[in-house]
C-alpha cells in the first residue's frame, strides 16, 4: 500500500495501477499510481443534516401544554403525576436530544422554518442561519433546548416518588413549597435572559419567551404564598407559551419544500455583522 500527495498536501484513493487523479482549478493529473493510493482532501467536506428545531419546539410544547392544563386544573385534576413521562421522555429526552444537535447545526435564535436542511462544513461549522463568532458560530437554539430538557428531567423528580423529594419534606410540607418556588426562581431568570436574547430575532420567539417566563413568575409566587389562583393563573401562560410554541415549530416544519403555505414568525430585522 502506498501513498501519494498533490501540490496542496492532500492524498487521493485508487484502485486500479494506472489510475488517474485530477486536482486543483488547474486540473494537475497525478498518473500512474500505484494500486490502493490514498489522497486525503483538507478541505472542507459538505454534510447535510435536517432542521432539528421542530422537535425541540414541539417536545416544549407537549409537555408545556399537558401541565398547564393540570395546573388550570382542568377536568378537575389537581394531581399532577400524569406528567411525569411527558417531563421525562418528551420535554426531556428528545428536547434534550434536539438541543444537541443545534449545536451540530449551528442554529441560532433565527430559525425560521425558511430551510428544511442545513448544509454544514464539516471542519468550518457554519449554517445559513448561524451568527458567526471568532470561535465559528453562535449556537443559541442549542441553548434553549438542552436547557429545557434538563429542566423537564428535574421537574420530574419532584414528581417521582422513587427520588424521595416529598418524602423529605414529609413533615414540613410548607418547605416544600418554598423549595418548589425557589428552583422555578432559577428558571425565571435562564428564561428572562433567554427573552433577552430573542428580541432581535422574530415575534414568534419573544412571544413564547414572554409568556414562559411569566408562566415560571406566576407559579413561583403561588408556591411561595400558596394562592390558588396564582397558581392557575401560571397555567394559563403556560397555555399561551405551550400555543407559541406549537406555532412556531409549525413555521419551522410548513416550508416552501414541503408545505403548501407557510406561517409568518414576525422577523425582525438585524445589524450587519461587518
Amino acid at each position: 500500500m502506498t501513498t501519494a500527495a498533490n501540490e496542496k498536501g492532500s492524498i487521493s484513493y485508487s484502485n486500479n495501477i494506472g489510475d488517474e487523479h485530477h486536482h486543483g482549478a488547474g486540473g494537475n493529473a497525478a498518473s500512474a499510481l500505484p494500486a490502493h493510493t490514498y489522497v486525503h482532501n483538507t478541505s472542507p467536506q459538505l454534510r447535510i443534516i435536517a432542521n432539528p428545531g421542530p422537535l425541540g419546539l414541539f417536545s416544549f410544547a407537549g409537555a408545556t401544554f399537558v401541565l398547564s392544563l393540570y395546573n388550570v386544573q382542568a377536568r378537575g385534576v389537581t394531581v399532577p403525576n400524569a406528567v411525569i413521562g411527558m417531563a421525562c421522555f418528551v420535554g426531556g429526552l428528545a428536547q434534550f436530544a434536539a438541543g444537541m444537535w443545534e449545536f451540530a447545526v449551528g442554529n441560532a435564535f433565527g430559525a425560521t422554518g425558511q430551510y428544511s436542511l442545513s448544509y454544514i462544513p464539516s471542519m468550518v461549522p457554519f449554517s445559513p442561519i448561524s451568527k458567526p463568532t471568532r470561535a465559528g458560530c453562535f449556537s443559541t437554539a442549542a441553548l434553549p433546548f438542552t436547557s429545557f430538557g434538563g429542566f423537564w428531567m428535574a421537574f420530574a423528580t419532584f414528581l417521582h416518588p422513587d427520588y424521595g423529594v416529598a418524602a423529605a419534606y414529609a413533615k414540613h410540607p410548607e418547605q416544600l413549597s418554598n423549595a418548589i418556588g425557589i428552583f422555578l426562581a432559577s428558571w425565571f431568570i435562564v428564561t428572562f435572559i433567554f427573552l433577552l436574547a430573542t428580541l432581535r430575532v422574530n415575534v414568534a420567539l419573544i412571544a413564547l419567551f414572554f409568556f414562559l417566563d411569566m408562566t415560571f413568575l406566576l407559579l413561583m409566587i403561588g408556591e411561595f404564598t400558596a394562592n390558588t389562583t396564582i397558581h392557575k393563573a401560571g397555567g394559563g401562560f403556560g397555555l399561551a407559551a405551550a400555543a407559541a410554541a406549537f406555532y412556531t415549530g409549525a413555521a419551522q416544519l410548513l416550508t416552501d419544500d414541503n408545505s403548501l403555505f407557510t406561517l409568518p414568525v414576525g422577523n425582525i430585522r438585524r445589524r450587519r455583522l461587518d
